[in-house]
């Protein structure tokens, strides 16, 4: 990958830049929203998601980078917790997706994946989270989880 398609990669990622609500649906639980911040950092190389979240979710942070090899994304993903996990990411078209189907720092018990889609105006985010064990049939629903920007 050349410095040019780098640099188009990352300008892909601007639209996420600001602070954003964000909004967790748990069945049967009344959850208060959160907030996160995403910025640029170290010269604009790479993107950091720094997220707090009222139980039961964890705060977390996530680093977006370029995969050098592919022009995809690799988000490094932190929590609360102590969770480590590196998701594949792709962003185009308004399409946000994160894909783990792979072990990685943590065990891998079960796969995960999030498919959103920015709104028209670049203000809002709507997507689902969605898990597969092993003993399942597939895909299953974990939890929507939506982001409404506040600040740019």
């Amino acid at each position: 990958m050349d410095a040019a398609a780098r640099q188009e990669a990352l300008k892909r990622l601007d639209v996420l830049v600001g602070e954003w609500v964000v909004e967790a649906e748990f069945p049967g639980l009344e959850v208060p929203p959160g907030h996160s911040v995403f910025e640029w950092a170290l010269d604009g190389q790479f993107l950091i998601q720094r997220t707090q979240a009222p139980n039961p979710a964890p705060d977390s942070m996530a680093i977006i980078a370029v995969d050098p090899e592919t022009g995809g994304y690799t988000q490094h993903y932190y929590d609360s917790r102590g969770v480590v996990r590196l998701y594949a990411m792709t962003f185009a078209d308004g399409i946000w997706q994160l894909l783990r189907n792979t072990p990685d720092f943590s065990p891998l018990n079960f796969r995960q994946r999030y498919s959103a889609q920015v709104g028209e105006d670049g203000n809002t985010i709507r997507g689902v989270w969605e898990m597969w064990r092993d003993d399942s049939d597939g895909w299953q629903q974990d939890f929507p989880l939506s982001y409404r920007r506040i600040r740019r």
